[in-house]
């Protein structure tokens, strides 16, 4: 059966005095059948590490291809697993536009995130030009098979689109539009891997997004770096 599965992405935010906010998301998602995740910044993983969480999963929010080496400032997947994580976000929109990251780039490291033992939260999405060109699918379909690697599973990926023009713009993709795209997407991954939305996804919007069919849940940024914000749209996915 498919995952639900509420995945919040603290991007770069976030300090060791926040971290209760993890707990207090934790103490209240108690009996939700879902699967929730929260990525974080490196540097707050290993912090992380020791909380008494119960149902708040831990991961990354971008790994190196290589497991080790001469790359400064970076961070591989062994390193992310080491200290906690058991997620990693891949190819997200911001690190394709501000890292020049290509499908290729993504691939690698979604490789790198499975060697690890980590399951990889695998993005794609349109800008708001291919949009309006009508070139949506397209884009979303040759992305897709440049950045899934071979041996995909419903164990080791999950699928977000996320369309970059709805991303931190409090835009939203209308009901249609989501549903357009992840019909599409169900299509080209089968039945069993998780498909999720993330794209301004708040409390406010959620509960219309995850009735969508092929919708299994959201990969929400702002809305997760608290838990007033992010525990109701967990909700929202556990009722639907």
């Amino acid at each position: 059966m498919t995952k639900k599965i509420a995945a919040g992405n603290w991007k770069m935010n976030g300090l060791v005095s926040d971290l209760s906010d993890i707990l207090d998301i934790d103490r209240q998602i108690e009996g939700l059948e879902c699967t929730t995740v929260i990525c974080l910044p490196a540097t707050l993983l290993y912090a992380s590490d020791g909380d008494p969480r119960q149902r708040v999963e831990i991961g990354g929010q971008y790994c190196h291809p290589a497991a080790s080496g001469a790359h400064t400032g970076d961070i591989s997947a062994p390193m992310l697993a080491d200290a906690g994580a058991t997620w990693c976000i891949t190819g997200h929109s911001e690190r394709r536009t501000d890292r020049n990251e290509t499908d290729a780039d993504v691939r690698a490291q979604t490789e790198a995130v499975w060697a690890a033992g980590m399951t990889a939260i695998l993005c794609i999405g349109e800008t708001l030009a291919q949009r309006e060109a009508g070139e949506t699918l397209a884009v979303l379909t040759a992305q897709l098979a440049g950045s899934l690697p071979e041996g995909a599973t419903a164990d080791n990926t999950v699928l977000a689109y996320e369309p970059v023009w709805a991303i931190g713009t409090g835009k939203v993709a209308s009901p249609e539009q989501v549903a357009e795209v992840h019909d599409a997407l169900r299509a080209q991954v089968g039945a069993d891997m998780s498909l999720l939305y993330g794209g301004s996804v708040k409390a406010a919007n959620a509960a219309e997004i995850f009735a969508l069919a092929n919708v299994n849940g959201g990969l929400v940024g702002g809305a997760s770096l608290k838990a007033a914000d992010f525990v109701p749209i967990v909700q929202a996915l556990a009722a639907s």
